[in-house]
């Protein structure tokens, strides 16, 4: 600062201005400088805190990383920038509007720099910056990204995956069967006599419905790989890698029975009086130019023309006059 600078000010009434900690230690790792931010948020006075040992000066521990940042600062005259993301709450830092609150760290970000005295003796200068309002923004905007994500890939009235993310995922699992050469099974599941449950029920008790049939589906997944999404309406489709036909078949049942056992009236259901499902399966290793969700839909046609409440199971490789017979 020059002649003039040092007329007007108070060096010391500058750095207690700051909105910022400064603290400055000799070669030894002694408080030099202990400023009245840092004194306010950590409840340790100036007086109390000079000549310390910079560990001994806080009445709780230091982090072992921030000591030996600072001690390679001493010896080797670097500067160091602890990162935030790494070292969130490194000094024993609090806000002051906690202090009748069950207390906790401050974030903080830290830069240590190598300074001499007018001494010509080397020192270390702290500087410490309150990070809390942007961790806490980050976290804010982190939230916001994830609930936007999931909207984006969530049925909002079944909570189970939505047409989006099933077309996005059935990409993915075909050419990952193609490429493995292992077999996929694609099921198509329609709620019988829907439109009639609507007409009679009422378009609440239909929702109901769909969530009370989401649910059923959803309940028998066990695996990371399988996914179950609401298709469209009332129908859905699940994807479920590396079963055979029969397993799959085993599966379309086990699918169907759970439904039937929510046991939920339907007047309008003849002759099962109550909400079923027909299924239509289809398995196989996918080659260039096959359609499982085709061939899952054209059987579950045919479920559905037999009668409902079952389902029809076809392998990948057979011709459309299976569907015919």
């Amino acid at each position: 600062m020059s002649e003039i600078g040092i007329k007007h000010f108070d060096m010391n009434d500058i750095f207690n201005t700051l909105s910022l900690g400064l603290i400055a230690v000799d070669s030894n790792g002694k408080v030099l400088l202990w400023n009245d931010w840092v004194a306010k948020h950590s409840n340790v006075k100036e007086a109390d805190a000079l000549n310390q040992k910079l560990e001994q000066a806080f009445s709780e521990a230091v982090s072992p990383a921030f000591l030996t940042a600072l001690n390679n600062t001493l010896i080797y005259r670097l500067p160091v920038v602890l990162s935030t993301a790494l070292h969130r709450t490194p000094l024993p830092l609090y806000n002051a509007s906690e202090t009748n609150q069950q207390q906790t760290r401050m974030y903080q970000s830290i830069t240590i720099t190598p300074i001499r005295s007018q001494l010509n003796e080397p020192c270390g200068l702290i500087q410490v910056t309150d990070s809390s309002t942007s961790i806490k923004r980050e976290k804010m905007l982190r939230s916001h990204s994830e609930i936007l994500k999931k909207e984006a890939t969530t049925d909002c009235l079944t909570d189970i995956c939505n047409r989006r993310f099933f077309d996005a995922h059935y990409e993915l699992a075909v050419a990952d069967a193609k490429r493995q050469k292992h077999c996929l099974s694609i099921f198509m599941v329609d709620i019988d006599f829907f439109k009639a449950y609507n007409d009679y029920y009422g378009h609440i008790a239909g929702d109901n419905v769909i969530r009370q049939v989401a649910e059923a589906l959803k309940s028998q997944l066990s695996r990371a790989t399988d996914i179950v999404a609401r298709y469209g309406g009332e129908e859905f489709a699940l994807v479920m890698p590396y079963l055979s036909q029969k397993v799959a078949e085993q599966f379309a049942e086990k699918l169907r029975s759970a439904v039937s056992n929510l046991a939920i009236p339907h007047i309008k259901s003849a002759p099962f009086h109550q909400i079923t499902i027909s299924i239509g399966v289809c398995t196989g290793i996918p080659e260039n130019g096959d359609n499982l969700l085709d061939r899952a839909d054209s059987a579950l046609y045919r479920a559905k023309q037999k009668g409902r409440n079952q389902f029809i199971s076809i392998p990948l490789c057979e011709t459309e006059e299976y569907l015919k017979q």
